[in-house]
């Protein structure tokens, strides 16, 4: 690739990022507009048992998730000597068509089934535009390069998801996922003018790009991201219901909710690109202990609306840091099959979300009250800490 002007350097980022907010809109507004989305679709079950619709209505979070999960094995390694350019900008217009089919959805399951086509572009995009922003960064700034490209989908949870949160509790569920497919088609065509042209791999294949899991490293990092970040996603999954019914805020609260959480995660992942270049892994094991405190506080004061607001900010910002440790921790232990190992963070991040939202649903439904999911999460967030560490003892005894 050639030497790129600083200008058209901060274009190209900023279109790779712009497909990032559109990925950040559509994964979490659902959590947002859970409660109408719910109501719409399957209203005997929420005339009767609230809590059992909520729970049922998180896989409409657990589809999009295990979506994300089958897309990033396969579309990685189906595209992989793809120009990296065609194949992002492929993946934004599946995003656009599968955003169109969630609005066009005639039901309860085929929203489900929407979703999770929808997310099957999800990791393969974050996998190629990772390793076309290292490349425009180059050497030493990597995780700088790692971290603009999911800046956008943190600034969604800023900007795009409040607001597309208010436009569906005004408009319906239904107009925020053409909103979501406005924004990825926009994405489509800055990334096909901006974004400069780089060649595929032509010597990789599926045999190669699978030595990747002969890695134990490689493991350990997955299961550090989708163990736990399932702490993050059990409680994000249900922050809607924790703002009305459990601190007892109006529903106007919840995109206010939606944006204090979506500036801490946008802080987070810029600081976490600059801690990422200095030691990854060290950046992991320093934050978790403070991530996994933030849950418990949650637990124990999330009825206190002052609390709640806090300390979601004090999760959402600890755990973004985290995520350009995991996304330039996999670059450095996986080898040359680079594409497939990057494709794979957001997939180890969307189990993550899946067992999250799953099993924050299944406490909840337990009787066990909307603390609970914060209680998990700690649990959660504590096995993370636990794979961290082991990961450095391996790594100081050479364990690739």
């Amino acid at each position: 690739m050639t030497e790129l002007s600083p200008k058209r350097r901060r274009a190209a980022l900023l279109s790779l990022a712009l497909g990032g907010f559109g990925i950040g809109a559509t994964e979490f507004v659902a959590m947002g507009l859970l409660p109408q989305t719910v109501s719409s679709l399957l209203p005997e079950l929420w005339a009767t048992d609230q809590d059992q619709a909520l729970a049922r209505g998180g896989l409409i979070i657990s589809a999009y998730a295990l979506g994300v999960v089958v897309g990033a094995f396969t579309l990685a390694i189906a595209t992989v000597r793809l120009p990296r350019k065609v194949a992002v900008t492929g993946f934004c217009v599946a995003f656009t068509v599968g955003s169109l089919l969630a609005f066009a959805a005639p039901g309860f399951w085929w929203l489900v089934a929407a979703r999770f086509l929808a997310a099957l572009a999800h990791g393969a995009y974050f996998g190629f535009a990772s390793l076309i922003a290292a490349e425009i960064m180059g050497p030493g700034s990597r995780g700088k390069g790692i971290a603009f490209v999911l800046s956008g989908l943190t600034v969604a949870n800023v900007i795009g998801v409040p607001l597309i949160t208010v436009l569906g509790q005004h408009a319906g569920w239904r107009a925020a996922y053409l909103a979501v497919a406005a924004i990825f088609a926009l994405a489509t065509v800055a990334i096909w003018l901006f974004v400069p042209r780089q060649p595929g791999n032509p010597n990789a294949s599926m045999r190669g790009e699978l030595r990747v899991f002969k890695r134990p490293q490689v493991w350990l990092t997955l299961a550090i991201g989708s163990i736990g970040f399932g702490g993050f996603f059990a409680v994000y999954s249900y922050v809607s219901p924790m703002v009305t019914d459990l601190a007892g805020l109006p529903q106007s609260w919840v995109p206010v909710t939606l944006v204090v959480i979506g500036i801490g995660m946008t802080v987070g992942t810029l600081v976490g690109g600059r801690a990422a270049d200095r030691g990854a892994l060290q950046t992991l094991v320093k934050v978790y202990p403070w991530f996994i405190g933030a849950l418990a506080v949650l637990g124990m004061f999330a009825a206190t609306p002052a609390v709640l607001l806090i300390f979601l900010l004090a999760m959402a910002t600890l755990s973004s840091v985290m995520m350009p440790a995991i996304q330039t921790r996999l670059l450095d232990v996986s080898g040359d099959a680079q594409t497939l190992a990057s494709a794979l963070n957001r997939a180890s991040l969307n189990i993550g979300n899946s067992i999250g939202a799953a099993l924050g649903g299944l406490v909840i439904s337990m009787g066990l009250g909307l603390t609970a999911p914060a209680w998990l999460g700690a649990a959660l967030a504590t096995i993370g800490l636990g794979l961290a560490l082991l990961s450095g003892l391996l790594q100081r005894r050479g364990v690739r």
